[in-house]
């Protein structure tokens, strides 16, 4: 009998082994993938007003909780969100299919609020998972653990944190785990963005029940940190990985610290809102290219937001510039894709990303002649060239190298260089 169970004890140790290693390969190759497409979008674009924060303010509750009943974008069409995300360069989407509004872009069993109760009545996250398995986009899923709507979560309003005494968060952990149940069972998402963990209702030992419940469901999906409180949000505070609850880090509107051990991904708007907004300013296209090289020399994912019209397309002019994006990304991707960031610190006029023998410079500012960066012990660079093959020229001194930069490309567009060196710039320490 003992041999028994110890042949079980180890059977299971396996079996654990095995999940590990194979979620920590999903991890990895996400990570790899370095540009995802965020999705916020939901009937509050029909007042063009910010999801979930706008309630109760810039919308009355009766009037946002009610406009679920004239939602119904006829227009929307999930293979041309997703070609968009796919020609952008971008290798996995996350639509919002609940927000902090409660409202729910699936026919969730466990709701009257969704989208199985608009006019429009047909499954957007079921849609959107079958247009990225048919374009090879990894496909996520962004669930908050706040609910304002939900009578059993303690709070009702982004504006007003009193504690409604009849609510449950018992029942409500419930809800959730009966919703995430139905999103992993119907839908297979790679990777679950938690978001709402902040308020006093959710505590850090709820996000590792639940972290836990999502691992029995399926062994090797990957979150972020947004089920604790330990993540480092819009102020981008360093953070102790060791408390926190998920796979990645989540920088908000900023760029994240370089980091080679803990994994992170920073969320950016394409625009200024993360719900669609008539006129809102859009990011130009230097910016969001210094985005995503400044996000890939720190080691980190770029998750550009945009938001959908309240008839289901997103904007021509939000199109064009993701377009605009993925051409770039089709003469740099190599400097971007499957990558380690550094290893040099990213600074305003550059930042550098890794793989082989090979450093890829990410020249950000292009109105200068030259950049010197610190020479490499015991490394020597064996050739440098844009990634179109023209041969740059550098000069070594004291102990730093200066890259003299195309006067043909001076004031144009972000562009890169590879430098090829004598060693596998993989093991490099962090240069700063």
């Amino acid at each position: 009998m003992k041999k028994i169970k110890f042949i079980g004890v180890l059977f299971l140790l396996a079996i654990t082994n095995v999940y590990a290693q194979t979620k920590d390969m999903a991890l990895k190759n996400f990570m790899g993938d370095r540009f995802g497409m965020f999705i916020h979008w939901g009937p509050v674009s029909l007042r063009g007003t910010e999801i979930g924060w706008s309630r109760d303010r810039e919308v009355s509750k009766e009037d946002y909780d009610n406009l679920y009943k004239e939602f119904n974008p006829v227009l929307f069409n999930a293979d041309e969100w997703v070609k968009a995300a796919r020609d952008a360069g971008m290798k996995y989407l996350t639509i919002t299919a609940r927000h902090h509004d409660g409202f729910c872009l699936w026919p969730s069993k466990f709701t009257t609020y969704s989208i199985a109760n608009t006019p429009y009545k047909k499954d957007i996250v079921g849609a959107l998972q079958k247009a990225c398995k048919k374009q090879g986009i990894k496909f996520c899923i962004y669930y908050s653990v706040l609910d304002w709507h939900h009578p059993d979560y303690p709070i009702h309003s982004a504006h007003n944190n009193t504690i409604d005494p009849k609510s449950d968060m018992q029942r409500y952990l419930t809800y959730m785990k009966n919703q995430l149940k139905e999103l992993i069972t119907n839908y297979d998402p790679y990777m679950l963005w938690f978001d709402g963990q902040w308020e006093s209702p959710w505590t850090d030992e709820m996000g590792k029940e639940l972290y836990a419940y999502l691992h029995q469901l399926k062994p090797d999906i990957i979150t972020n940190n947004r089920l604790g409180k330990e993540f480092a949000a819009t102020k981008n505070k360093a953070i102790d990985a060791d408390k926190m609850v998920g796979d990645y880090d989540t920088p908000e509107q900023v760029v994240g610290r370089l980091n080679m051990t803990t994994p992170w991904e920073s969320c950016f708007t394409l625009c200024k809102q993360w719900a669609w907004k008539p006129n809102d300013k859009m990011q130009s296209l230097e910016q969001c290219l210094s985005i995503l090289s400044r996000t890939a020399g720190g080691n980190g994912n770029l998750l550009l937001n945009v938001g959908p019209m309240p008839d289901g397309r997103i904007e021509s002019r939000q199109v064009k510039r993701l377009q605009e994006i993925g051409d770039w990304l089709k003469v740099n991707g190599k400097a971007v894709y499957n990558t380690l960031g550094g290893p040099y610190e990213p600074t305003p006029a550059y930042a550098t990303t890794r793989k082989g023998n090979s450093i890829y410079l990410h020249v950000l500012k292009t109105d200068t002649a030259q950049l010197t960066l610190k020479s490499i012990p015991d490394v020597k660079i064996v050739s440098a060239r844009l990634l179109n093959g023209n041969a740059v020229t550098i000069t070594e001194q004291d102990q730093q190298f200066t890259v003299q930069l195309p006067a043909n490309k001076r004031g144009q567009l972000e562009y890169i260089i590879e430098l090829e060196t004598t060693a596998n710039t993989e093991k490099l320490p962090v240069i700063k």
